[in-house]
């Protein structure tokens, strides 16, 4: 066998998931970029959450290059701190506080959500406690909710919360990451269950197609967003001032969340 096998079957895989989604999800995420759009328009915000390595899609949509204000990051860091395997804030306690059904209610109670706003929920399982906790929590605030899951292995998973509901079964809209049924997608000989998740590159996928989507809207608008980019594209002068624009906007468009 070619040594390099593994290695590009992982690439297939990631080329099946991109297939996937640019064949099935389109029209999905053209929705959930409409709903997007709509409430960054009207000063609105697109709440994320994840938990675990989902929320790698949280990081993914804001801030970075190429991205922009609007969307508001929840992220829990004792749900998604991976630094310290074992030990103190080990990964045996994340994984135990995330099924901890009632913690979505207490994390929402921080903020302060408009019936405009979106929810957008991202989950591979989809039914871990806090994320459905999250997802109707928002729904009982009016929200839109958008849930980005592995469909095909989210259906096959029994419900983690006691309200009997997954994620996909409260969302307004489900749009599916295309990662196959647990995640892992190459056979290794000598090892005795698949290696190398795709679900990172389904999410990362789904986001930017959305997040470009929403740009595009914006601009039809004649709201063109404040996307963050580098010396390189603007020059040193106009990048350091579209940072602090941009980081302006993303703090006059919060602080409604924090009660101001």
């Amino acid at each position: 066998m070619n040594p390099l096998q593994p290695a590009f079957d992982y690439l297939d895989g990631c080329e099946r998931i991109l297939a996937r989604v640019r064949q099935t999800q389109m029209g999905r995420i053209a929705q959930a970029a409409a709903w997007c759009a709509e409430a960054i328009a009207r000063r609105g915000l697109v709440h994320l959450f994840g938990n675990g390595h989902s929320r790698m899609a949280v990081e993914e949509m804001w801030p970075r290059y190429g991205s922009f204000p609007g969307f508001h990051p929840i992220v829990e860091l004792s749900m998604t701190h991976h630094t310290q395997v074992v030990g103190a804030n080990g990964q045996r306690q994340a994984m135990w506080i995330e099924r901890q059904e009632g913690l979505g209610e207490v994390i929402l109670r921080n903020f302060v959500f408009r019936e405009h706003d979106v929810m957008m929920v991202f989950s591979t399982s989809g039914n871990n406690g806090v994320v459905v906790d999250v997802a109707l929590g928002a729904k009982r605030r009016g929200m839109r909710v958008v849930a980005v899951i592995a469909e095909e292995y989210a259906r096959l998973l029994p419900p983690g919360h006691s309200s009997g509901q997954r994620l996909h079964e409260i969302a307004d809209l489900v749009i599916d990451n295309c990662a196959v049924p647990g995640d892992a997608m190459v056979e290794v000989p000598g090892v005795d269950v698949p290696v190398g998740p795709g679900s990172t590159i389904g999410n990362t996928a789904v986001v930017n197609c959305l997040k470009v989507l929403v740009a595009a809207e914006l601009a039809r608008r004649g709201q063109p967003p404040l996307v963050l980019a580098g010396a390189w594209k603007m020059g040193p002068e106009a990048s350091a001032r579209r940072f602090e624009d941009a980081y302006d906007e993303h703090r006059d468009r919060v602080k409604v969340v924090y009660g101001g």
